[in-house]
């Protein structure tokens, strides 16, 4: 899995509009990743007659500003979620989805002296740890 997202711009240069605002309240309004497709439903069952494209639009462009998080799951689809605002990472229940947002203080030392020691300067990273919740690994077992 891959992710962008987490640390917010400090300004956006894009113009608030009326489907920005929906697909952002939307995404505060759920836990968890959801899909382009799932968002779209939501806001049709919501009474917001906003395009498919346009949700992806702002998806995408949320993202790139670093409003919300997205991450490709194993089959490569794109998942969207609000996050707080800040570097961090995510622990991520591979089979119901649940997230859960961590600090890497090691990991972030490990990739400022890997990132010195081979000359790379201007270095980002994401860290996806994917495993079972408890639910998930409990339910495995009963």
């Amino acid at each position: 899995m891959t992710t962008t997202g987490g640390e917010r711009a400090a300004e956006s240069v894009r113009r608030p509009t009326r489907q920005r605002s929906a697909v952002a309240a939307v995404l505060a309004g759920i836990d968890g990743f959801r899909s382009a497709q799932e968002l779209h439903a939501l806001l049709r069952e919501g009474g917001d007659k906003v395009g498919l494209a346009t949700v992806y639009r702002n998806l995408q462009a949320m993202a790139a500003d670093g409003e919300i998080d997205m991450i490709r799951t194993d089959e490569g689809e794109a998942v969207y979620r609000a996050c707080s605002t800040g570097h961090h990472h995510h622990l991520v229940c591979r089979q119901c989805g649940r997230t859960v947002e961590v600090e890497g203080v090691a990991v972030e030392a490990w990739a400022r002296s890997v990132s010195t020691e081979h000359g790379f300067t201007d270095v980002d990273h994401t860290v996806e740890i994917v495993g079972l919740c408890t639910t998930c690994s409990s339910a495995g077992r009963s």
